[in-house]
């Protein structure tokens, strides 16, 4: 058994700290969120160095459980959890594609992917549920939990990730979706997985009230990143990037973000490199949203530190169309420590810049997209200079989202000027027809 240890804690530092096995999603005695701390004074017992070279010496590796990105950093994560009761799918490790083409259409020349869709199930939300999944199974295993059943409301990726993670440890899954807001592969996923999945006549946000609701009455056990697991998993994409950058820290990390857990699990990751000394500085952090769903770019603009909730409107990108976020007071934590800036991306934007980028090799989600059209407007604005390391997370697989490509293509959306399209050319089955259309 590891000597390091990591807990519950009250976010808004209410006295007192509780196993991470227990069934809880907010501090027992405020009603705040609640954050995974470390013992951190026992992690300083290696050097930073000697960090690097035990991560680097695991770094995808075929010994279990080194072939995932996320258990290879497992002392930084979890570090009570045990080998018989990790569940992983080799999660992490994924592609930092260097954005050549894209970056110097843009003047951002050091511009870099994190291609985070490129895992299990399509999504960088394989990183915190095999976490979230494995300490379920180490608690009962041990007898100290026992959940009918590990449940979530999602817009797509976070449903997919816990019917895999679930069906791969066993264990009973419900996820609740919005009826009509989820791609048809988002769909198809928990389906697959056996999930009992229900389809809601509301949006994320009204699934996601209900969802807490049955998890205070302790009918199902809560995967949504209000769980402070699925945070301690999501930051090792910024382990990971700083990794494959020989331990470098890049200039920014941007990060398209509805719920908000993604910003603050970005910082965790930061924040716990720089205490135990392996970076000595922050990349500064551009939350991105969508101008549909965007409560946290509405608070940054008036200057306040509350993000009020709003009615989010139909977004093409759905993963993120969110207007009352959860892990809102953790993101405005991560924003403020690593002087951020929030951006917003119209559809219209999102969609051209999906466009632009597949023209240079990438094929990028909507949520990507809107990462990359808030990159582009701060760089014209002069915010992002021309020599600074741009970092994007790709947080799904464009293949997700087959319906929005082929509907900017064959110009089938009526809100969108699609400029960039690019549609097939039917011919006859001669050679004179195809030659003349070569010409």
């Amino acid at each position: 058994m590891s000597h390091y240890s990591a807990k519950f804690q009250c976010f808004s530092g209410c006295d007192g700290s509780y196993p991470v096995t227990t069934a809880i999603y907010r501090c027992p005695k405020c009603g705040g969120l609640l954050e995974v701390k470390h013992d951190m004074a026992a992690l300083k017992d290696r050097s930073a160095a000697a960090w690097m070279r035990l991560f680097d010496e695991r770094y995808m590796r075929t010994s279990w459980p080194y072939g995932s990105g996320v258990w290879g950093k497992r002392e930084w994560v979890m570090p009570m959890v045990t080998d018989d009761a990790i569940v992983s799918t080799g999660e992490g490790g994924t592609n930092l594609f260097w954005a050549e083409r894209l970056g110097k259409q843009v003047d951002v020349p050091d511009l870099w992917i994190k291609q985070c869709g490129n895992a299990h199930t399509g999504s960088f939300k394989d990183l915190g549920m095999t976490v979230l999944v494995s300490v379920v199974r180490h608690g009962m295993l041990r007898g100290e939990l026992n959940p009918r059943a590990i449940a979530c409301a999602s817009t797509g990726d976070t449903s997919a990730a816990l019917a895999a993670y679930g069906a791969a440890a066993g264990l009973p899954v419900v996820v609740l979706l919005p009826r009509g807001k989820v791609s048809t592969a988002q769909l198809v996923q928990p389906l697959a997985h056996g999930a009992k999945v229900l389809q809601l006549e509301t949006d994320f946000d009204g699934c996601m009230e209900i969802i807490q609701k049955l998890a205070a009455e302790g009918l199902v056990y809560l995967a949504n990143s209000m769980n402070p697991l699925r945070i301690e998993g999501q930051k090792t994409v910024a382990i990971e990037m700083v990794q494959q950058f020989d331990w470098e820290v890049p200039d920014w990390v941007v990060i398209p973000s509805g719920n908000l857990g993604n910003a603050s699990a970005l910082h965790a990751g930061f924040e716990m490199m720089r205490e135990l000394g392996v970076i000595q500085r922050l990349p500064r952090l551009l939350v991105a949203q969508a101008a549909n769903a965007d409560p946290m770019y509405q608070a940054y603009v008036a200057g306040n530190e509350i993000v009020a909730p709003i009615v989010a409107k139909q977004s093409h990108a759905s993963a993120i169309q969110i207007g009352n976020p959860v892990s809102a007071p953790r993101a405005m934590r991560a924003l403020k420590a690593m002087n951020g800036v929030v951006e917003e991306a119209t559809e219209q934007e999102l969609a051209d810049a999906c466009a632009r980028a597949d023209r240079t090799g990438l094929y990028t989600c909507p949520h990507t997209g809107v990462a990359l059209a808030c990159v582009f407007k701060l760089r014209e604005k002069g915010v992002i200079q021309k020599s600074d390391r741009v970092l994007v997370v790709s947080t799904a697989n464009g293949l997700k989202f087959t319906e929005f490509k082929r509907g900017y293509h064959e110009k089938a959306f009526p809100e969108l000027d699609s400029r960039l399209r690019n549609e097939p050319v039917v011919l006859p089955a001669n050679v004179d027809a195809v030659k003349a259309a070569l010409a």
